[in-house]
């Protein structure tokens, strides 16, 4: 699954943002914060104007973050793919053929530990780490487990942003729209 070589992932909290980036050259966008009844109208904009939404399961209001939204999600709404926390609805995402990414807060050695159990069982197609500014775990999560990464939270500047994909990040998540128009104007 290419993500077309896009090396930032746009992450949308508010329709203003989505059209603007309607008008870009961005395929894959990330919808954090959404409600459940807004999800079918948001994906079928984003897909009429040939973008590809990546729902992030935890965040959205009014919908239980569990492998029955996980298939809710999937089979009604069909984004392009799910972004969760959660191994099961990582599992029911990949049952159903969209991308899965599993979302991984490296907070300690501890959680980095339990995150290779979880990966192990999941086998995600992406995983996005956070936060996104430890170059080093970067590069070791993407080399022990074999799997994309993307690097998200606290990305702040075009530095943050190289120094991921220095490590071995294959894109970059993030809700800072000065970073959208300058990777904008680079592609």
């Amino acid at each position: 699954m290419s993500l077309q070589e896009q090396r930032i992932l746009p992450a949308i909290r508010r329709m203003k943002d989505l059209e603007k980036l309607l008008k870009t050259s961005y395929t894959y966008i990330v919808l954090l914060d959404s409600h459940v009844g807004q999800l079918k109208n948001i994906v079928d904009l984003g897909r009429a104007n040939g973008k590809k939404l990546l729902l992030h399961a935890d965040l959205i209001e009014g919908l239980k973050n569990d492998e029955y939204a996980a298939e809710f999600l999937c089979q009604s709404i069909r984004p392009a793919g799910i972004i969760s926390t959660r191994g099961t609805v990582i599992t029911k995402t990949k049952q159903n053929g969209l991308i899965a990414i599993q979302r991984l807060f490296l907070l300690d050695s501890s959680a980095l530990e339990k995150s290779y159990t979880l990966l192990e069982r999941t086998q995600p197609d992406y995983i996005e780490v956070l936060p996104g500014i430890i170059p080093h775990i970067i590069k070791e999560v993407k080399e022990r487990s074999g799997i994309p990464i993307f690097a998200g939270g606290l990305i702040r500047s075009v530095g943050d942003v190289e120094q991921a994909l220095g490590a071995g990040a294959t894109a970059v998540t993030t809700s800072n729209t000065e970073l959208w128009q300058q990777y904008h104007q680079r592609s």
